[in-house]
């Protein structure tokens, strides 16, 4: 029986200013083994945008200064498919299927890995991350990016912030609202806590620099980074 797991691969890990091929390179050796060790592991990979959702909103936004939100979003999903695309090359051998750009499409997933950039206005990829895990039965949800926990607070801007180890959908929601900005900063999307407390699927943030940790995760070990449920 298939082991699926979804890992929402945080653009500003992928690309935080440019292309991060060091992490890259360390990854993709490390995910490699994890599917070499059991032809039963899939993956599915979504992507962000990283720097150059970015530095393409921000560019949007310098010229037309009512910038619409639709098409900040367009920016940031035409990022994810280019990051998406390079990751996809990553693990050619192990991927068979076009890059996932509608995670309501028919989808084949007929080898080991799955890779998925963002879909429409309104969301993150956390949502696209959501609803293929639930489309596919995967077991767990992790959630990298550059952070190693959940806060209480922006702990740049709060010095009083606190880590989290465990958060209910409900706790955490409070935290995050109910609306989707584009580019706005928030450890897992509102869109996505909404559909994913819904569907009683736990998600786990974690800091996805640290391949190591992030390893342990996916062998269900003993690791650092807050569980939501």
């Amino acid at each position: 029986m298939a082991n699926v797991s979804v890992l929402s691969l945080g653009g500003s890990i992928i690309s935080p200013d440019s292309v991060d091929t060091a992490f890259l390179t360390n990854f993709v050796k490390a995910i490699k083994e994890y599917l070499d060790s059991d032809k039963n592991n899939k993956l599915i990979i979504v992507t962000g945008g990283g720097a150059p959702a970015r530095n393409y909103q921000n560019a949007y936004k310098t010229i037309i200064p009512n910038a619409e939100s639709a098409m900040l979003d367009w920016i940031g999903i035409a990022a994810t498919h280019l990051n998406g695309i390079l990751v996809k090359s990553l693990f050619n051998e192990y991927c068979d299927d076009e890059l996932v750009i509608n995670p309501n499409a028919p989808i084949s997933f007929k080898n080991q890995v799955l890779v998925a950039g963002g879909w429409k206005p309104g969301f993150s990829t956390d949502t696209d991350a959501v609803i293929l895990a639930k489309r596919f039965k995967a077991t767990k949800l992790i959630n990298l990016s550059n952070i190693a926990k959940v806060y209480t607070a922006d702990p740049k801007l709060d010095p009083n912030a606190q880590p989290i180890d465990n958060i209910s959908w409900e706790d955490f929601r409070l935290m995050v609202g109910d609306d989707w900005v584009p580019g706005r900063n928030v450890p897992f999307d509102p869109i996505a806590s909404k559909e994913a407390e819904a569907m009683k699927l736990t998600v786990i943030c974690a800091d996805g620099r640290n391949i190591e940790n992030m390893m342990a995760i996916l062998k269900n070990q003993e690791f650092v980074g807050t569980t939501i449920s």
